[in-house]
């Protein structure tokens, strides 16, 4: 029971938040219509001799979308991996287009999103023979290894890049909530050491079990990194960590000493080559063509040309925390996901079915009803997972009933494992408020809350039920990978996580590869020759995303300073923590990898 307080708080500001953004609205429109502050845009055309600039500002999530952003009060427009691939490979066959210039000073996915942009960008590179080059004046970690798919990398003469390895970094809570005289009881599977999630509650630092998974997928996901690297710019892997451990990168010249970058130049001349290279006449400009733009209109004229009848492989997008009800976006709802599954296997069109997923994971039970859906369609046809950046915990619960699991090398998964957590405030209720609470029972274990602990009795019950709850996890994992049973799912569970490289080696993953793999893959176990996706969930179109399309609004920007907006995503990690309901299947809390 959640208490009335925090739901009356939560009400009257929603309530209040909304009626300013109507207010906003209101103005707005009014503003437009009277003075026609907003425009539309000319109509977006590529010229003779254009080049894609490629640029990644707003998030990359899975497919596009435009959302209000209640916790930053900002509207928030992403960009999607499928739109990308579809914008890199019309751009193949696009006379008008000459190349790509990769301009990305910060990489705003997660490490398997980077890893796919980049493979694209190499098949695009590979088959088109167009050119592709980078240049920034800052290169992040990830951004310097997607630039590494370009024929040259630049970087400006007073520029800085990052090449220092990778770290991930936990925040603790448990000195604050001692302070505050709270008590968090936490009940996990009886042997889920791994299981982190409620680590920052217990302790003030990572438990061994915690570093060490910690330092095996950090492990992995470095050393693909640094294998990119040397395939495309041939410096080894010992020279690269001798880099990484010496820090000799420090400047823009040190970055080209060390063969890092091609050359230092400056933004005039970055423009001249391109022009060069592109064909650019003397009287005219370059003509620069937004990557963004050109990616929507692509999927746009896919959605218009393809027929319903024609399509034969349904993708369902599983993306976010796993929560019951419905979903949208960036939260997977059980009612949504497990409708779209069953509306795919109910299409006579439909031959075979790619559950994407990217994904934490989340509740139990609703990860178990988006189970029984994956049960189902495989019994009717071929039944393929493609795992994004994370696919871990409950996020696996609804993956491994498919027939085949793809993951990047660089995904995080596994993490096989639940626990639950319930606040005791009564002390500081008490101590601080000078408030009280009573109760009355018909029975004696009748109410369990946040204003008492839980007897001994009590906390035995739902470690009994945590316990099974991870039972019956192992046994549908052992049910649906071949070669593993339940002894087996245990010694590679325990809530750890694992990297695509590791975990396809214990069984939990069985193809490294994309989404297109996956793809690929279904439709040669389902005999299909020329495939034709549609996409679940079904929605309506996103009125919000074109709207913004159609004016040129750039809707990423923040209220929040960088700082500042990281404390606020540990904040807002704190209260999905705290606001759990249910035995939970997710991962070990945030995981931040830079």
């Amino acid at each position: 029971m959640k208490p009335f307080w925090r739901s009356f708080f939560a009400s009257s500001l929603a309530l209040i938040l909304i009626g300013g953004f109507l207010v906003i609205v209101f103005i707005v429109g009014i503003a437009s219509a009277v003075s026609g502050a907003f425009e539309p845009k000319d109509e977006f055309k590529v010229e003779e001799n254009s080049v894609l600039h490629v640029e990644f500002k707003n998030p990359i999530s899975e497919v596009s979308f435009a959302e209000f952003n209640k916790q930053e009060l900002n509207f928030n427009q992403a960009l999607g991996l499928r739109e990308i691939k579809l914008g890199l490979e019309k751009a193949k066959e696009d006379d008008h287009i000459k190349g790509l210039f990769i301009n990305v000073a910060s990489m705003p996915a997660g490490m398997a999103t980077t890893e796919e942009v980049r493979n694209a960008i190499l098949d695009f590179k590979e088959e088109s023979g167009k050119f592709v080059i980078a240049y920034g004046e800052v290169y992040s970690q990830k951004a310097y290894y997607l630039a590494t798919a370009a024929d040259s990398i630049y970087l400006y003469p007073e520029g800085m890049m990052e090449f220092q390895g990778l770290g991930a970094e936990y925040m603790f809570f448990k000195n604050a909530i001692d302070k505050l005289g709270l008590d968090v009881q936490i009940i996990r599977g009886s042997n889920n050491k791994f299981k982190s999630a409620v680590e920052p509650f217990m302790y003030d630092h990572m438990s061994e079990a915690n570093r060490k998974q910690t330092m095996t997928y950090l492990n992995a996901l470095w050393d693909q990194m640094l294998k990119g690297i040397t395939d495309t710019r041939g410096i080894s892997k010992v020279m690269l960590n001798e880099i990484a451990d010496s820090v000799y990168v420090r400047s823009a010249e040190t970055a080209r000493e060390y063969k890092l970058v091609d050359e230092l130049i400056y933004e005039d001349e970055l423009l001249a080559q391109l022009e060069e290279k592109a064909g650019t006449k003397e009287d005219e400009e370059l003509s620069l063509i937004s990557f963004q733009k050109y990616c929507a209109k692509a999927a746009k004229k896919q959605k218009r040309e393809l027929k319903t009848e024609d399509k034969n492989i349904a993708v369902v997008y599983a993306v976010g925390g796993i929560e019951s009800g419905k979903g949208g976006a960036t939260k997977i709802g059980s009612e949504t996901i497990a409708k779209a599954i069953r509306d795919a296997r109910n299409d006579e069109n439909i031959k075979a079915l790619v559950l994407r997923v990217n994904s934490p994971g989340g509740s139990a039970l609703a990860s178990d009803v988006i189970w029984r859906e994956m049960v189902l369609a495989k019994e009717k046809m071929p039944v393929v997972v493609s795992m994004g950046d994370v696919a871990a915990s409950g996020g696996y619960y609804i993956s491994c009933q498919s027939d085949r699991i793809f993951a990047q090398p660089n995904t995080i998964t596994g993490s096989i494992g639940v626990f639950g957590v319930l606040p005791n405030i009564s002390k500081p209720l008490e101590e601080k408020l000078g408030i009280t609470v009573d109760r009355a029972y018909t029975n004696r274990p009748s109410m369990m809350t946040i204003t008492r602990g839980l007897t001994e009795e009590e906390y035995a019950i739902v470690q009994e039920g945590v316990d099974d709850i991870y039972m019956d996890f192992k046994q549908k994992v052992a049910d649906g990978r071949p070669g593993l049973d339940v002894a087996g799912v245990d010694s590679i569970g325990q809530g750890r996580v694992w990297a695509g490289t590791d975990a396809i080696k214990i069984g939990l993953v069985d193809e490294l590869g994309g989404i297109d793999d996956a793809v690929a893959y279904a439709a040669e176990q389902a005999e299909i020759k020329d495939v034709k996706i549609d996409v679940y969930p079904k929605a309506e179109d996103n009125k919000l995303n074109e709207l913004l399309e159609q004016f040129d609004v750039d809707a990423s920007t923040s209220i929040y300073s960088p700082a500042t907006k990281k404390l606020a995503d540990y904040l807002h990690a704190v209260e999905n923590a705290t606001m759990v309901e249910g035995v939970q299947a997710r991962l070990p809390f945030e995981i931040n990898v830079e």
